[in-house]
């Protein structure tokens, strides 16, 4: 496709992340989430000195528990009990002071994930609502939402509790390693002879996690987008009796993830238990060591019970460690998923100076456009001129490109050859917010959400005061039935406004156009699914909306084509003919055999086909 040279601005404060397309180190695919902590590092700085004051604090219990072994056994017989009561006061204000910093550090730590998760998850949901159709078109809906959800979900348990465990434990293994080594070298060698294999199985046993890690949350989201088009086309389904198929496809889905869950359980075991293993062979063979020591007299009984005490904490550090990793090889799967979202570009790209829109007259022009999508043609040689206030009416058998004509004027999709203009200007000129403002659209699906009635009349003009959304209502043709709904302008409409029927739908997204008050306007065979007397009151308020506005209109009512100021008959994707109603129906032709068609049928008291 053309498109214009200026490339967008990447999105503020994300990071490229080419370590992403490959599995990389465990800290390049979380590095990103450092860049979305930045307005939190202020947190981040006093959570990881409380919990260096805690850790720290922390190592003082094995040569505390030590003395107080030491207080009681070397001193047996003695009524002096004043080193004991010293020792256990001291125990417990380290402990007070250790809990105190602690949980300073918990709340702190939690407080930058939450936030970094949040940022994440507004960023996320930005960014996609920035992309194309074409991005849209390509990806599953249950897939994103998956990503949205579950893996921002993921990735905030490892920003939050997993980063205070691995800050604690981080200082617990350096500091009680340190000391093991400081009071007596050689039963350190004991000690920490297996910490290089247990580190070595860490990091080998922990790839094939990260990597199974990823399986499962594809899987997960394959899964959800089965789900989600099974519920959102429910109706669909039900009609065609097809749910034990639906059925068998979300099986077949979550049948993938538990056997993706099995190998990721799997690789878990193992590193579990060789670390246990590891760790705990190495902790006897201290106890051993050590006890021979006491025997022969070379150590005390307390120097024996610190020792152990900072074996044993490095040993749970160790082990702490270990589960950590596998939670940061799972975030790690996740957190690729995400960004990879995020370093999506859309290809409808803003130009570097946009042109000023801000009095549209709403001349429209398409100077042979072609359009293709997936290296096939759609549309070929379109060129049309429609003046402000015209309405130009597209008419044609299903498939000949009507829809994909109109959804060109607001780059829905960019033109593949030509060019179209409005008011003079390469639509590519403007910035396609500023387009989008001055262009009305109301489909044939309409679209609503699932808040109250005026929240979706708003939507047109979240700025519009009561009166004017009221003003719009009755415009459409929707006060009347508003007013008897159960709670009037406040009735929640329901996912998509299925609590309303659909004609009532249709007014309400005419309401949200006449709200807007665009100088372009589409209709998208807005009246096809609607009975005799909806279709009269929508008609009305179309009439209405259409006032004074350049109107593309994808007609079936001989009413609106024959009052259209040019009519385009489109057939396999180019202008078959052109003219009035009057000129076409004189010269023959495709449109003749429409004619004839949609008359047999509103005299039968239907509507016109596709």
């Amino acid at each position: 496709m053309t498109r214009p040279s200026p490339a967008l601005t990447p999105a503020e404060g994300l990071p490229s992340r080419p370590a992403l397309r490959s599995p990389g180190s465990l800290l390049s695919a979380l590095r990103p989430l450092w860049a979305l902590a930045a307005p939190y590092r202020g947190l981040f700085a006093l959570g990881v000195a409380a919990s260096l004051v805690s850790s720290g604090l922390n190592l003082a219990f094995p040569l505390l528990f030590g003395r107080l072994v030491d207080a009681s056994f070397l001193r047996v017989g003695s009524t002096d009990t004043g080193p004991l009561d010293r020792t256990v006061l001291l125990l417990l204000g380290v402990f007070a002071l250790s809990a105190l910093f602690a949980a300073a550090q918990s709340y702190l730590l939690a407080r930058v994930g939450a936030g970094v998760v949040a940022t994440l998850r507004e960023r996320l949901f930005g960014h996609l609502l920035t992309l194309s159709p074409r991005f849209f078109a390509e990806h599953r809906t249950g897939d994103l939402t998956s990503r949205l959800t579950a893996d921002v979900g993921t990735v905030q348990g490892v920003s939050s509790t997993a980063l205070a465990g691995l800050l604690t434990q981080t200082v617990t293994l350096l500091g009680s390693a340190a000391l093991l080594i400081y009071s007596n070298p050689r039963l350190s060698l004991y000690a920490l002879i297996g910490l290089p294999v247990i580190i070595g199985a860490a990091v080998l046993i922990g790839r094939q996690i990260r990597a199974v890690s990823r399986e499962v949350q594809d899987a997960v989201a394959a899964a959800n987008a089965s789900a989600e088009e099974a519920i959102s086309g429910v109706r669909v389904v039900q009609s065609f009796t097809a749910e034990k198929l639906e059925r068998g496809r979300y099986g077949q889905g979550v049948a993938a993830s538990f056997a993706a869950a099995l190998r990721r359980a799997g690789w878990q075991a193992l590193m579990g238990g060789t670390m246990s293993f590891l760790t705990f062979g190495s902790l006897a063979l201290v106890l051993w060591f050590g006890g021979r020591q006491v025997m022969a007299g070379d150590l005390t009984p307390g120097a024996l019970v610190s020792f152990l005490f900072y074996a044993i904490q490095v040993g749970g550090a160790i082990a702490g460690l270990t589960g950590l990793v596998n939670q940061f090889q799972e975030a790690a799967g996740a957190s690729g998923r995400i960004f990879e979202l995020l370093e999506e570009r859309s290809e409808l790209r803003d130009p570097a100076a946009p042109r000023p829109l801000a009095d549209m007259r709403g001349t429209v022009q398409f100077e042979a456009v072609d359009f293709e999508y997936g290296g096939e043609p759609i549309l070929r040689g379109i060129s049309l001129d429609a003046q402000p206030g015209q309405t130009v009416a597209l008419v044609g058998p299903s498939g000949a490109g009507k829809t994909t004509l109109v959804n060109l004027l607001p780059r829905f999709w960019d033109v593949t050859a030509g060019r179209i203009l409005l008011d003079g200007h390469d639509i590519r000129e403007y910035a396609v917010a500023d387009l989008r403002a001055h262009i009305g659209l109301v489909p044939q699906d309409t679209q609503l959400f699932s808040g109250t009635v005026e929240g979706n009349i708003r939507y047109g003009r979240p700025g519009a005061t009561d009166a004017e959304v009221e003003a719009a209502a009755r415009a459409a043709n929707a006060h009347d039935f508003i007013e008897a709904l159960p709670h009037g302008y406040a009735t929640v409409v329901g996912e998509r406004g299925l609590k309303l029927s659909g004609g009532q739908r249709q007014r309400v997204a005419i309401a949200r156009a006449l709200l807007k008050n665009p100088r372009v306007l589409i209709l998208d065979e807005a009246t096809s699914a609607l009975d005799n007397q909806s279709e009269a009151l929508v008609q009305a308020a179309l009439d209405r909306l259409m006032q004074g506005r350049t109107t593309f209109v994808i007609a079936h009512r001989l009413s609106t084509i024959q009052g259209a100021g040019e009519i385009l008959v489109m057939e396999r994707g180019q202008i078959a003919e052109r003219g009035t109603h009057a000129e076409l129906l004189a010269r023959g032709g495709l449109y003749r055999e429409l004619h004839r068609t949609w008359a047999e049928r509103d005299s039968e008291g239907q509507r016109g086909p596709d």
